[in-house]
């Protein structure tokens, strides 16, 4: 069973995760964030991974505490889930079109931290949610599971077409990388470690 059930809770935030890695897509996603619910959704659908996520934050200072949180809290389910990676595919990439937009996600569960994002977005808001929060999301989500994720909007008009196609690549490259391929005999490093 690759599951996770993560909780914490600061003065800021209380968050539980719970995480099934070979699930069917179902998402309840609860974080008093709604622009943040609908593309922890998305990754969860195009994951095929089945997320709960109950957060409570400081919301009337701002959506940053529970956004950065909730992607700490997610990071650490999946590296939890994970154990010691043995026969995962480790790598994952995907490529998703949104409308005009299109977005490129390459990812490797190497235990290392590494965030490059470039969405070419100009846009700083939609609605009332700063589109600098994403960053920060997936900051904390690529440094909690211990990976190299890459990011790449070569073009996209609309900001939400972006972001939206950014949540639904990282969903297809996170399944990618976290399949178990039986031609895989132990852990997939040279070093016997990640």
């Amino acid at each position: 069973m690759r599951e996770s059930v993560i909780e914490r809770k600061t003065r800021e935030t209380d968050i539980t995760v719970r995480l099934d890695l070979d699930g069917g897509g179902k998402a309840d996603i609860q974080t008093g964030v709604p622009f943040l619910d609908h593309m922890l959704e998305l990754f969860t659908r195009h994951g095929l991974f089945n997320i709960t996520v109950s957060a409570r934050g400081d919301l009337e200072t701002g959506y940053h505490h529970t956004v950065e949180d909730v992607g700490i809290c997610l990071g650490d389910a999946f590296a939890d889930a994970l154990g010691d990676k043995t026969g995962i595919n480790r790598f994952g990439e995907a490529t998703v079109p949104m409308d005009e937009a299109l977005v490129s996600v390459s990812l490797d569960l190497s235990g290392r931290f590494c965030l490059v994002y470039k969405p070419g977005i100009r846009k700083i808001k939609i609605g009332d949610f700063n589109l600098g929060l994403i960053r920060e999301f997936l900051k904390a989500f690529a440094e909690e599971t211990k990976m190299s994720l890459h990011i790449n909007s070569p073009y996209g008009r609309d900001p939400h077409h972006v972001v939206e196609a950014v949540f639904k690549a990282l969903g297809r490259a996170m399944r990618e990388a976290v399949s178990i391929d039986p031609r895989v005999k132990g852990i997939p490093s040279t070093k016997g470690t990640l």
